[in-house]
């Protein structure tokens, strides 16, 4: 763990590398993918990677002699979030042309998806998907480095490296996990620890996000940044960081328990600015949207019966629809787009950000502010829900 400045973070992401022993678990005779993090296509500040994590670690790959050709940098799709504009939006592409590394979107035709066969028990993935479980053949014997940053998660309090891997490994279908998500990270990490040359992470808690994340959160400026080997370990940190008792976490703890990594705080060697791994951010796991609470009334709640019609059938586009107009019609505008234009204006980090590209930041979004935005948002959601209860009853 380290502290960092705009001024000095790529240098930062050098050493911080370097202490974590990252070359030790990234063998230089396998190729090396980058698994970026875009949890909104737009940029919002804490939400995903951000372009000075991934070209700190590009540049101290390439400066260590890691042959460019050999690095991937990863991007997934969701239903509900384009990675293609993401890219754009969060200065990644900028950053992967300005270095010339190779760049894939894990859902393009070419990517073959093949059975995993697991070698242990899976926790519920065999359940979730009787068929099989189906991961890109691409990640087979190639390195990973997730890149994910120090953000809270309606679902699983907080979210870091171990949840960077439910985009890349699982299918569009991944949502039909959420009601197990704990243990989906844990079979998660199974497979990658099976299937992978090497495995690593690089967190960025430059800006942190607090509250009902991975979107609609609280942004705040941290200035620190961690890495390790040990996936269930670098989230134990960020989660007591947070505020939170990791043990209390239960995919942490499940991981723990399960041998796949350290989850109790005692038992972790910080190297680096250690007093930071001290501090308490005091942030809330608690909070939720209005599009969480209803999508936890389905997973957990009185609409459990529900759920296979309500999100598994060919009903399931509402809930896309709803929460594209909830994060993208109503709560950018209205809410977000306040915090992040604060940001950009009043700190280095948003200043930093601005460097990175002469685009527009977010074209079109910020003038999504008219009162009908919110009207259609609430009409939306209502008659989507009202035409799918509907249809069940029918």
């Amino acid at each position: 763990m380290l502290r960092t400045s705009p001024q000095t973070v790529l240098e930062d992401y050098a050493r911080l590398m370097h202490l974590a022993g990252y070359q030790e678990n990234v063998p230089k005779d396998h190729e090396t993918i980058l698994k970026i993090n875009i949890s909104w296509q737009l940029w919002y500040p804490g939400c995903s990677t951000p372009p000075w994590q991934l070209e700190g670690v590009i540049r101290t790959l390439l400066a260590d002699g890691y042959p460019k050709e050999s690095l991937i940098a990863a991007h997934n799709r969701t239903v509900v979030v384009s990675a293609k504009e993401g890219e754009i939006n969060n200065r990644h592409k900028h950053v992967i042309e300005k270095y010339g590394v190779r760049n894939i979107h894990i859902y393009e035709p070419h990517i073959k998806w093949v059975r995993y066969e697991p070698k242990q028990p899976f926790l519920v993935l065999d359940r979730i998907y009787p068929e099989g479980v189906y991961i890109p053949e691409f990640f087979y014997n190639r390195n990973i480095i997730h890149l994910p940053q120090t953000k809270t998660h309606v679902f699983t309090t907080m979210t870091g490296a171990m949840k960077n891997a439910f985009g890349g490994l699982l299918n569009e279908r991944r949502h039909w996990t959420h009601a197990v998500i704990h243990e989906t990270l844990v079979d998660l990490l199974q497979i990658q620890q099976d299937i992978h040359s090497g495995l690593f992470a690089v967190m960025d808690g430059t800006l942190a996000g607090d509250g009902p994340g991975p979107r609609a959160m609280r942004p705040h400026v941290k200035n620190v940044i961690l890495a390790s080997a040990d996936q269930v370990a670098i989230d134990a940190i960020a989660a007591k960081m947070m505020g939170f008792d990791p043990l209390q976490i239960k995919f942490i703890r499940l991981a723990h328990e399960r041998g796949l990594g350290v989850g109790d705080p005692k038992e972790i060697e910080i190297v680096g600015d250690v007093d930071a791994a001290e501090e308490n951010w005091h942030f809330s796991g608690q909070e939720n949207t209005f599009a969480s609470r209803g999508q936890k009334l389905i997973y957990h709640g009185p609409l459990k019966p529900l759920e296979g019609v309500l999100l598994r059938s060919r009903l399931v586009p509402w809930s896309y629809l709803a929460s594209n107009l909830y994060h993208n019609v109503f709560w950018y505008p209205f809410v977000g787009h306040r915090r992040a234009q604060y940001i950009l204006d009043h700190t280095g980090w948003g200043a930093l950000f601005k460097q990175y590209a002469d685009e527009p930041i977010n074209p079109g979004y910020a003038s999504k502010l008219p009162l009908m935005g919110l009207a259609a948002t609430a009409a939306m959601m209502v008659a989507g829900f009202l035409w799918a209860v509907g249809s069940v009853r029918k």
